[in-house]
């Protein structure tokens, strides 16, 4: 039984079941706070919502026009390419991957204001939960407001990371015209504190698990995301992006435990955490976006998904597939993002080298379903055309076929809604991850990696790699995560982000590398006279 449902239901029951209709409208908040399950459900449940998304430029993955699009079509990872008159869309998917964004861009103002009204959120639970502390014990005050700080900072670490430098609010008090922009290292270090603060009373349960702790940002899910943020720190740490001077990881120093330590040194500190914890590789890659990928013993943090239980959605499956190809598998389809060339090069399409992974995420030539070769309108085969892929496709005779479409995970013969409700949890951290984080921090401080790249490597039969290197690592984490979202960070770590790729040309002005973040959306500038523009926008 997939028991978070259960909690946020619960929750949902709860405060609508007290609502007041005296004049004031309010809550009656001492009917609905007798007791510290209720207080739960109220200021920590009734959270994880946000995590998942059913409207554009919300929730983490799953949606469109949000924090994944922003971080996956933004590279050379995929495209969404113009096919005649499906997919101009005023030309947002096209200036995604030109990076040609522009602050007045109401995606942006969606997605910020999605980030910051979660934080909000947090703020106003922390203020409750203080409120009606006398509903709980020591150790429950400690577990809620613990829980509370973890999510909202989750969500100032995407702020942080996409939009560089943000303020800072820990109260619902702050007026959104007194609300004062901080640097992107003050935000990191907001962000690293608040998550180790809140370690020593997270649980250690597993978050992926089905129980209590489903869904749930537990001890192992921290691990990772300071991980993340210690592998990611010269990027952080750096308030003048635009200077081509970059801190170094040797010389930005954590406190972990009672031990000070360089940011290589912190990414593997915190992965280690996740191997003390038992966390391991499955040994078939593809049971990780199984339809009951709940049991999985590699994946650390998900959204959890049941098409009779909650409303989030996931529509990256359903966005990629050809119509026809949708609706055999008796589902819908909007026929659109497909893997660029770069990707297809990086898999060896087309060579007798092909990464065993590329079957395992990607719908490519000949389309079978159940063994049959699915036909077109016209009578003929549904033939995927991978490497016919061009930004602009109208009038191509591969205006409709061009591209190897997403598979990753496993089609859920009984979602509903064309497929965008399903079964399979949708995948936002997991252990091969962290262990390619942990062999690339070993490099970047002189050690050997080989031992972690090589055991991802060894899960779907590919060969060791002696003395792996940075660039070895960069196309494992393409091969290994593709279409999970990471792409974004990892090149912009390795300082390729702003480069020109296939029909991508740099920008004027690029070179500095503005567009490693994005602008400050202007509808927030013209509310906030204290917020400055980023640089280069």
């Amino acid at each position: 039984m997939k028991m978070l449902s259960f909690l946020l239901l619960f929750a949902v029951l709860t405060l609508s079941s007290c609502l007041n209709t005296e004049s004031n409208g309010q809550l009656d908040e001492r009917r609905a706070l007798n007791n510290a399950t209720n207080l739960y459900l109220t200021t920590v449940a009734s959270l994880y919502g946000n995590i998942g998304g059913t409207r554009d430029g919300e929730g983490l993955q799953g949606t469109y026009r949000g924090v994944y699009d922003y971080n996956t079509f933004t590279t050379d990872e995929a495209i969404i390419p113009i096919r005649g008159g499906d997919w101009y869309d005023g030309g947002f998917w096209q200036n995604l991957y030109l990076h040609k964004w522009t602050a007045a861009d109401s995606e942006l103002q969606t997605m910020w204001n999605y980030l910051f009204r979660t934080v909000m959120l947090c703020n106003h639970s922390l203020e409750m939960i203080e409120r009606y502390d006398y509903l709980l014990t020591s150790q429950q005050y400690k577990s809620y407001t613990s829980e509370v700080r973890a999510i909202r900072a989750l969500f100032y670490y995407h702020l942080m990371d996409l939009f560089g430098r943000i303020p800072i609010v820990t109260d619902t008090g702050t007026h959104l015209d007194q609300m004062k922009q901080r640097s992107r290292s003050e935000v990191f270090r907001f962000v690293v504190e608040e998550l180790q603060t809140s370690l020593a009373h997270l649980s250690s349960e597993r978050s992926n698990l089905l129980g209590n702790y489903y869904g749930r940002i537990t001890k192992p899910v921290v691990f990772f995301l300071l991980a993340r943020l210690a592998l990611n720190a010269e990027v952080y740490m750096d308030d003048a992006w635009v200077d081509k001077e970059y801190p170094s990881g040797i010389s930005i120093s954590f406190k972990v435990g009672d031990k000070l330590l360089n940011a290589w040194q912190t990414t593997v500190a915190y992965c280690d955490s996740l191997t003390a914890a038992g966390y391991s590789l499955e040994e078939n890659y593809a049971d990780n976006f199984s339809v009951s990928n709940e049991h999985s013993r590699e994946n650390i943090f998900t959204i959890p998904m049941d098409k009779t239980l909650y409303a989030n959605m996931f529509k990256n499956l359903f966005r990629s597939l050809h119509y026809v190809h949708g609706g055999a598998l008796g589902r819908g389809a909007e026929n659109g993002s497909s893997a660029t060339l770069s990707t297809l090069s990086a898999f060896g399409y087309g060579t007798t080298s092909l990464d065993p992974r590329f079957a395992l995420n990607f719908f490519s030539d000949t389309v079978r379903v159940d063994g049959k070769t699915i036909k077109q309108i016209s009578g003929k085969d549904l033939v995927y055309h991978p490497t016919a892929i061009q930004m602009q496709l109208t009038g191509s005779v591969y205006e409709k076929t061009a591209g190897a479409r997403m598979f990753k995970y496993e089609i859920d013969r009984t979602s509903y809604e064309d497929g965008k409700l399903q079964n399979n949890d949708i995948v936002l951290y997991r252990y091969a991850d962290a262990m390619l984080m942990r062999a690339e921090a070993q490099i970047r401080q002189g050690l050997n990696g080989d031992t972690d790249i090589n055991e991802v490597r060894r899960r779907v039969g590919l060969p060791k790699l002696i003395h792996a290197s940075l660039e070895d690592v960069l196309k494992e984490r393409r091969l290994e995560l593709v279409w999970e979202g990471t792409h974004r960070q990892d090149l912009i770590r390795f300082r390729l982000f702003h480069l020109a790729y296939e029909e991508r040309p740099q920008l004027e002005r690029e070179a500095n590398a503005y567009t490693t973040v994005f602008p400050i959306p202007a509808s927030t500038l013209q509310m906030n006279k204290l917020l400055l523009q980023n640089p280069g926008y």
